[in-house]
């Protein structure tokens, strides 16, 4: 074991405060990346004050982030796929069974034995996973990823997870050239799944309830802005699209977007509104539309989409913070007074 510096949270109503964790020294399959930056998802903020505490209570002192990029220091000796001195990241997940169906099929994140990269029980230590707000991380080599060299390090970091989450649906129901996509609400998650589509060639509408966010959404991709508080503008889609990322989180009525598919078009949830949504099945089963969620995605998929993300030049937009910014980040992240996302210089914990 070592000493690595970071920052947690001692309770849910606690600021975070600079701390020393233990790390396990790398074993013969892991990999030790010192961490260059980390990505601060929403998700970070609800585990960090307990608001998942019915389906996954937080286990204090908590160290969130599971959105890192940094450099290889040290590697085990049956390790292959990596050396010192190469660029890594790490997503949500750092372990899972590998021997069940999903992992075999390559969708490690919906194995029942998967460990999360924060706070979760780790099997090495007897402890909770830590996770990026950190120097250095250890991770074994199944689940660290190539990052390609061409892409600024801080954008990177979201890629893994909000880039895969937006990624790995639109995949998989099969976004192309020639294709209709909607992405609902503009923030961390949707400013990437409009980022995705214009990649993929397809025709982007975004929708928001917010007028000013249209030349923003322009900018990074979109072919069309519709206000859905506008009930013209929806109506002029109606039956038109092949595939709606829905990203809101809020309470929304789903079934205005349900409205907007063609026959065999396809809503995901990537977004997840802490109250049910009410959905109206006749909007679904009379033109054999489909609602759908859909979760990170597995280890190939995530560097498939680090190398998409290398080809095309994608990264996300992110301010760039010191750690020692963490808590008003943080206070920020809850008014959603970002663009788009938070990335840590992690050079910034070696004056602590």
């Amino acid at each position: 074991m070592y000493n690595a510096k970071a920052y947690s949270v001692s309770s849910a109503t606690s600021p975070f405060e600079s701390t020393v964790i233990a790390r396990r020294d790398p074993t013969e399959h892991d990999v030790q990346i010192e961490i260059l930056f980390c990505g601060i998802c929403h998700s970070d903020l609800h585990q960090a004050r307990n608001e998942w505490s019915g389906m996954m209570p937080t286990v204090y002192p908590c160290v969130p982030g599971h959105e890192i990029v940094g450099r290889v220091t040290r590697v085990g000796s049956a390790v292959t796929k990596f050396k010192a001195g190469d660029l890594a990241a790490v997503g949500c997940l750092v372990d899972s069974d590998g021997t069940c169906p999903e992992c075999k099929a390559g969708f490690e994140q919906f194995c029942p034995n998967m460990t999360l990269t924060y706070n979760f029980p780790d099997k090495h230590t007897g402890g909770v996973t830590y996770g990026g707000y950190s120097d250095s991380v250890v991770v074994n080599e199944r689940f660290v990823l190539s990052v390609s060299k061409n892409l600024d390090l801080a954008g990177t970091a979201p890629l893994l997870c909000a880039g895969i989450t937006t990624y790995s649906p639109m995949r998989h129901w099969g976004v192309t050239k020639g294709k209709k996509v909607g992405v609902v609400g503009l923030g961390g998650l949707g400013h990437m799944g409009v980022k995705f589509a214009h990649a993929f060639g397809a025709h982007t509408v975004v929708f928001t309830t917010s007028p000013n966010k249209k030349e923003d959404a322009l900018r990074l991709g979109a072919d069309e802005v519709v206000v859905s508080r506008n009930a013209d503008e929806m109506a002029k889609h109606a039956g038109s699209f092949d595939f709606i990322l829905d990203a809101v989180a809020a309470e929304h009525d789903i079934n205005a977007y349900i409205q907007l598919l063609k026959r065999d078009g396809n809503i995901t949830m990537v977004g997840a509104p802490e109250k049910p949504l009410s959905v109206s099945v006749f909007g679904l089963i009379f033109a054999r539309r489909s609602f759908s969620g859909s979760l990170i995605g597995g280890i190939a998929e995530t560097q498939e989409m680090l190398d998409f993300c290398g080809e095309h030049n994608i990264t996300s937009d992110v301010e760039v913070i010191p750690i020692q910014k963490i808590n008003e980040a943080y206070e920020r992240l809850a008014r959603s007074d970002v663009k788009y996302r938070f990335s840590i210089d992690m050079a910034s914990l070696k004056s602590e």
